[in-house]
């Protein structure tokens, strides 16, 4: 079964609290573009992470979560000046490092939700029985180009009703296989 293959850019996922510190008490976040997964969206609201080295513009996903958590890639990291970024699955932010945010109304020093996210496939329950899969596991995806077929190994699935079928990957990952535009993958 082939699925798409999508790529995340860096992003930025806060809470209620510091979306009011960033942009102002009662500010509500604005869908720009709706995304894949059901609910979740590119927001019109950007801030600015600063790191040791350099700065960098993020656009803020929505909706609000429980913990704020900013999503790199590893050359974002080196950008921004930052060491030992932890792979992690979106929401394990423990033992993660901070970062500053800067909005247009204030400032936040979180002091910890940078990662470079794990790659993963979102699937529904019912996607994962017909492939045998159940959450969790761990798969190798081939994803073909032209001329940079790749194998990423270390796939993590997850499955929820909420999700639609769909691999994530960061930047990095899309230029090293060339995954521009539409691009599929199947686990092998």
């Amino acid at each position: 079964m082939k699925f798409i293959v999508e790529t995340s850019a860096r992003h930025i996922h806060v809470t209620d609290k510091t979306l009011a510190i960033l942009f102002g008490e009662g500010h509500t976040l604005t869908n720009k573009k709706d995304l894949s997964q059901p609910g979740q969206f590119a927001c019109e609201e950007k801030v600015q992470l600063v790191g040791p080295k350099g700065s960098l513009n993020v656009s803020i996903l929505g909706p609000t979560r429980p913990a704020d958590q900013v999503e790199l890639s590893f050359t974002d990291a080196r950008t921004l000046g930052l060491k030992a970024v932890p792979v992690r699955e979106s929401g394990d932010v423990a033992g993660t490092p901070g970062i500053k945010l800067v909005g247009p109304c204030g400032e936040v020093d979180i002091t910890e939700g940078v990662m470079i996210a794990k790659r993963h496939i979102h699937m529904t329950p019912a996607d994962a029985e017909a492939m045998g899969l159940k959450d969790k596991d761990v798969v190798s995806v081939k994803v073909e180009s032209d001329g940079r077929t790749t194998i990423f190994c270390d796939t993590v699935v997850r499955v929820s009703p909420k999700f639609a079928l769909a691999m994530h990957i960061d930047t990095d990952e899309c230029n090293a296989v060339a995954a521009f535009g539409t691009v599929y993958g199947e686990i092998v």
